[in-house]
């Protein structure tokens, strides 16, 4: 879901619990671990920065932008909303900073990289969203579990302002049984009924397959979903459609296509019998959209 699915009056802020506005103490703790020798220069007057957007993309962050000039005593006026899209090749005014010199200098690289990075996964994202779409397909475009330690909220947040699904946001969110999990257990069979005795019925189940032997298996034990990993073309379709086939009216599930899924690989794995594409491409290694923070420069008597 981007901003522009949600309803009047939703905001995909209001997800946020209060407890991550700690890990903006955090980032400044890591960014000024003692000393502000610099903002010792500029003091405490009051003045006014623009923030710029510089490249093109997806504007997304805001909360986490508002938060750490917050913390800084500074107070932060939007002139795009969050989802706008920033024109490339462009220098375009997003938001006005107000507040003492020293503590707008103090937020501002926390900030703009914090930005940038949230930003630029909602555009690559929305990238990915936008693909998918103009072929037809109805099924979910999802992120994965592969993100930044301590950064995942922003980066989560990130391919939700961009359109896709951010998928499961830790250990505890979704079972999913991987390889190693199959092969330390024994069996597909084996570790799916065992998850099953803790679990519960409010956690779905998420099985990796090599083939369609494997996932055949799983849905047999009771998945609900299984995850059709590295396969390719016919060999993925095929299983697809077979399993379809074999287990209407028997048996709900989904099927995943995942692994090695960059942008211009996306088509080829989009299929009428595929209803999840899960990628780390939305979130690693993409690139930042760059903004600048810039002080007015003071009238001259």
């Amino acid at each position: 879901m981007s901003e522009s699915d949600l309803r009047p009056g939703q905001n995909l802020a209001h997800l946020l619990a209060p407890s991550w506005k700690r890990e903006v103490s955090r980032w400044y703790a890591e960014d000024t671990p003692s000393f502000d020798w610099a903002g010792f220069v500029v003091g405490e007057e009051v003045q006014e920065a623009i923030l710029w957007g510089k490249s093109g993309g997806i504007l997304a962050g805001v909360p986490f932008f508002d938060e750490i000039f917050k913390q800084a005593e500074c107070e932060v006026e939007w002139l795009l909303p969050e989802g706008s899209v920033i024109p490339p090749n462009s220098k375009t005014k997003v938001a006005v900073v107000r507040g003492k010199a020293r503590n707008l200098l103090l937020a501002e690289r926390v900030g703009l990289n914090t930005l940038a990075r949230c930003s630029g996964i909602a555009s690559i994202s929305r990238r990915f969203r936008d693909l998918a779409r103009a072929e037809g397909w109805k099924g979910v475009v999802a992120g994965t579990r592969k993100t930044t330690p301590g950064f995942r909220l922003v980066e989560k947040y990130g391919m939700m302002v961009g359109g896709v699904d951010p998928h499961r946001h830790d250990l505890s969110s979704m079972v999913m049984l991987k390889d190693n999990h199959i092969w330390a257990t024994g069996s597909i069979t084996s570790a799916v009924q065992s998850v099953r005795r803790v679990a519960g019925f409010s956690l779905l189940v998420n099985v990796e397959c090599q083939n369609y032997e494997e996932a055949n298996e799983a849905i047999s034990a009771g998945a609900n979903i299984v995850m059709l990993d590295n396969l390719l073309g016919e060999e993925l379709h095929g299983a697809a459609k077979r399993l379809k086939e074999e287990w209407k009216g028997k048996r709900e599930f989904l099927i995943e296509t995942s692994g090695g899924i960059v942008e211009g690989g996306l088509k080829a794995r989009l299929g009428p019998d595929i209803d999840i594409l899960s990628t780390s491409a939305v979130h690693q290694s993409c690139p930042h959209v760059d903004f600048s923070l810039k002080i007015q420069p003071r009238q001259k008597a």
